[in-house]
């Protein structure tokens, strides 16, 4: 087989058909720009399940009245609790110190807070996490300087129920626009074996097989693929420079959202890519197969 003549079509394809060719590679390199942020953000749901449920706690927040005497009943009845693991008392002065720690990015909202409107509050890790209801029985709503006790293993249902819906959003997106690259792939590759088929019709006559006369249009679908992968992989790279690592600085710091390493995107770039290329080529031969006698 001359790799040279291979290539020398493929390229000679790509010319022919610039515009449907770029608008090939863009379709793809977006369909697999939100494939790969679908793959981020389920990466990050995984590092914040791993920091945040070891961590569960419950909360028991302290009226504004609260007397010491009742704070040391409190702390007494947590230290006898065969249900509480561990405890910590913050204060309201640390409970906004670590408010304006979380939200330092912010300068406007810990403006406007008053360093009083936190209250103080218990942390209490438990043994068993799902025996929240055992605490909460034990220090009822609105009795002994408890104002409310709350339950962050709720919350955090909550949110990684959000981010869970963000992600399958995202991916839904991009299956869609997958669906639209393949068909656009499709179109283009019956459009380029249709401008071509005297070259390819006398290359069969002369003994050149089926396979041979395809490859040209699989290896310009490819590379479509491939150029579509590298264009998603700029994008992810753009993502996490201008917005994970400068927007999203200050909750990171704080430990409120988890980092996302280079290492992430080293592993998903070459999976989007391969995936491109692979779907790509594909459908090139399906279409080739079942559309176009070459």
């Amino acid at each position: 087989m001359r790799v040279n003549f291979v290539l020398s079509e493929v390229a000679t394809g790509l010319r022919r058909n610039l515009t449907m060719t770029v608008a090939m590679i863009l379709t793809t390199g977006i369909s697999l720009a939100l494939m790969g942020t679908g793959l981020v953000i389920a990466n990050m749901i995984s590092d914040m399940r791993a920091i945040y449920y070891d961590k569960v706690q419950v909360s028991i927040y302290l009226t504004d009245d609260v007397t010491e005497e009742q704070r040391e009943s409190i702390a007494t009845e947590l230290d006898s609790s065969p249900e509480v693991a561990n405890y910590i008392y913050e204060s309201k002065a640390e409970a906004y110190q670590r408010f304006t720690e979380q939200f330092s990015q912010q300068p406007a909202l810990v403006e406007n807070t008053d360093p009083n409107a936190l209250p103080e509050s218990f942390r209490v890790e438990l043994v068993n996490p799902e025996r929240y209801s055992v605490i909460a029985a034990e220090f009822p709503n609105g009795q002994n300087g408890v104002d409310q006790v709350r339950d962050e293993g709720d919350f955090l249902d909550r949110l990684f129920s959000l981010l869970n819906g963000a992600r399958n959003a995202t991916i839904a997106v991009a299956v869609v626009q997958a669906l639209a690259a393949l068909l656009l792939i499709s179109n283009t590759i019956q459009l380029a074996a249709f401008n071509r088929r005297n070259e390819t019709n006398i290359m069969r006559l002369v003994g050149a097989s089926r396979w041979y006369t395809q490859l040209p249009f699989i290896l310009e679908a490819a590379l479509a693929g491939l150029l579509g992968g590298l264009l998603a992989t700029v994008g992810l790279v753009l993502t996490k420079v201008l917005f994970i690592d400068r927007t999203l600085a200050g909750p990171i710091r704080a430990g409120i959202i988890p980092p996302v390493d280079w290492g992430v995107i080293a592993t998903i770039s070459p999976v989007i890519t391969g995936a491109g290329m692979a779907l790509a080529a594909i459908a090139a031969y399906v279409t080739l197969r079942l559309y176009v006698r070459l």
